[in-house]
């Protein structure tokens, strides 16, 4: 019997789910009273129109490249990491902290740092789920969830009664130094014109992409992504050969965890210059999105974040500029997920029998 090309599962099911999700998500726009056309053109002039949009597009789309890797990690050995909104935050303070430890000469060697904070802080909040999972039996989806609420009470006491400046009613650190802020797009030679100055993606737009490659190294090109994706795969057959449960449960979980805390390099260092609280604002949780739509693979990652950093950023444009409520994005989000995840198989299994049949008819004649 003949297989399914592989360009079917990766390219074609995955656009056709958003095609369902976004001609239902027209149909509900015209249930309430809009133009679904006139809403697809204000979402696309929003997020794609002009420098101020397609920056954001990018700020926002850097978040969800760094969580949605850090679910794919974890999902390839079978841990469904949904911490990575604690462990952003967690990654915040760290980054924090490091920021204001030392006056730093230069963004470059303060970056270098503040990957370093962010990433420790993040791993170090996933190691507790992990060891609880790998050690006691303890279901990872639920530890993790609990870890996100217990993540947001640290941020807050950390932020009222340790960080906050003498004097400040802000519940937020002081300032990090003006040689610590990230260049933005806008700074960049030649390409500064088409940005611009107000919006704030900068460098770490970079830093996500190089985190895709070593991700994808990572998994597919080491023996610990060997093992992590055989665990992953059968555990009783990973145990037969000798890979360590406890081991991949927590390397995954560490890797995932540091890669979510890595995401407050560009929300924390790169766009508000201090930390304040709810500065993930979701994106821990859109990681898991786009991990899915993206099937786990560093290179879906990449193109589900920017169709979300476009969601993201055209739904505030649809929300300003007409009467629709920016709740309405959420609906398309949660949509997207709906078609790309829990209603994979619905289109999954009609497409492939018909390759599989015309791949079949074919070698018969």
């Amino acid at each position: 019997m003949e297989k399914t090309p592989k360009w079917v599962d990766v390219a074609l099911i995955p656009l056709l789910n958003l095609l369902i999700a976004f001609v239902i998500s027209g149909i509900v726009v015209l249930l309430i009273g809009e133009d679904p056309i006139k809403a697809i053109k204000v979402m696309v002039s929003g997020a794609l129109g002009s420098p101020y949009g397609w920056g954001y597009t990018l700020y926002y789309a850097t978040n969800f490249i760094f969580t949605g890797l850090a679910v794919a990690v974890a999902y390839h050995a079978s841990q469904f990491n949904i911490g990575g909104e604690g462990q952003a935050t967690l990654g915040g303070l760290g980054v924090a902290l490091v920021l204001l430890a030392f006056p730093w000469p230069h963004w470059s060697i303060a970056l270098i740092a503040a990957m370093a904070g962010g990433a420790i802080f993040g791993a170090a909040w996933a190691a507790i789920p992990a060891y609880l999972q790998a050690k006691r039996g303890s279901h990872i989806v639920i530890t993790t969830i609990m870890f996100n609420f217990i993540g947001a009470a640290v941020l807050n006491y950390m932020l009222v009664n340790v960080l906050r400046p003498r004097g400040s009613m802000d519940p937020a650190t002081a300032r990090f130094g003006p040689a610590t802020h990230l260049p933005t797009f806008h700074d960049f030679p030649l390409v500064g014109q088409f940005f611009s100055k107000s919006v704030p993606a900068n460098v770490s737009f970079f830093v996500a992409i190089l985190a895709c490659y070593l991700v994808w190294v990572l998994i597919w090109r080491t023996k610990l992504g060997f093992e992590i994706r055989a665990f992953g795969r059968s555990e009783s057959a990973a145990r037969y050969a000798g890979i360590s449960p406890v081991k991949i449960v927590m390397a995954a979980m560490l890797i995932s965890g540091g890669l979510a805390g890595l995401m407050a390099i560009n929300n924390v260092m790169g766009e508000a210059h201090r930390l304040v609280l709810n500065s993930v604002e979701g994106a821990g949780f859109i990681g898991i999105a786009v991990a899915l739509m993206g099937r786990n693979h560093p290179f879906g990652v990449f193109l589900a974040a920017l169709l979300f950093g476009f969601l993201y950023q055209g739904g505030g444009e649809l929300a300003l500029e007409t009467t629709i409520p920016r709740e309405l994005i959420t609906v398309i989000q949660a949509l997207v997920i709906l078609f790309t995840g829990a209603f994979d198989n619905m289109l999954r299994a009609p497409i492939e029998s018909f390759f599989v049949a015309r791949a079949n008819a074919r070698k018969e004649a």
